[in-house]
């Protein structure tokens, strides 16, 4: 009998926030989602929240390993400009680009660029879309150290509402089930210095159900794709959120 082939292991989920739990309040259910599923997924945190009103740095970068921890994600905190302080800069993104090389993933998450939300956000959000791009070119001296790596897909998250693109027709990952609910509810309760002051949980769990209503499913999280995806099969499309 012939031994059974072993499936292909997954790329890494790179996943970029600008503070510490950034990630986890927006995109922690879809992390949830693929590390059940055997992917690796890593963070890159662009700050210790330093600026913030509630909790110090010292005590969010602990609570942003905890929630890391509890998605089955790794983490590492990069030092750019401080929080609140974020400028795009091409050494930004060329510090970025060196970690797409070390981690190579075929899928990166990070911030939208409506400018209607934390500065710090959606200028993240370009930096990473630049670094994207210049991983690719091999005869950057600055990054000639790793060999160049061409990134699949990159999708733009919103933590609020108001950070939602009106322009990108999304992508809806369904993140029903009550392990993945319970891993990100987790993942959310553990920066206390944040749920303390605001319903940070049941805002970001009300958003999720509410868009999963409107595909008939019991949550849904959004995704905005930086350029058309490109499908090998109309059987990779799933279906359609309206239900006709």
């Amino acid at each position: 009998m012939k031994p059974t082939p072993k499936s292909p292991e997954l790329s890494p989920l790179l996943a970029f926030g600008a503070h510490p739990d950034d990630l986890e309040f927006a995109v922690g259910a879809v992390v949830a989602k693929e590390t059940l599923a055997g992917r690796k997924a890593h963070f890159v945190v662009c700050s210790r929240g330093e600026a913030g009103t509630h909790g110090t740095s010292k005590q969010r970068t602990a609570e942003a390993k905890q929630a890391a921890k509890q998605l089955g994600a790794t983490i590492e905190f990069v030092e750019l400009d401080g929080d609140a302080h974020l400028e795009v800069r091409v050494a930004h993104a060329l510090k970025l680009a060196e970690i797409l090389r070390r981690i190579k993933p075929s899928a990166i998450l990070a911030p939208s660029l409506i400018e209607n939300q934390h500065p710090d956000h959606w200028r993240l959000g370009t930096i990473v879309r630049d670094a994207a791009r210049l991983a690719r070119f091999g005869g950057l001296k600055e990054l000639r150290q790793q060999p160049p790596h061409k990134v699949e897909q990159l999708f733009f998250y919103a933590v609020t509402p108001e950070a939602e693109p009106r322009d990108i027709t999304p992508v809806l990952i369904d993140v029903s089930s009550p392990e993945i609910i319970a891993k990100w509810t987790a993942a959310m309760s553990a920066h206390a210095s944040q749920t303390a002051a605001r319903q940070y949980v049941e805002l970001q769990v009300t958003r999720a159900r509410l868009l999963g209503l409107r595909a008939n499913l019991g949550h849904a999280i959004a995704l905005y794709p930086n350029e058309p995806l490109v499908l090998e099969s109309l059987a990779q499309a799933g279906r359609g959120a309206r239900q006709f």
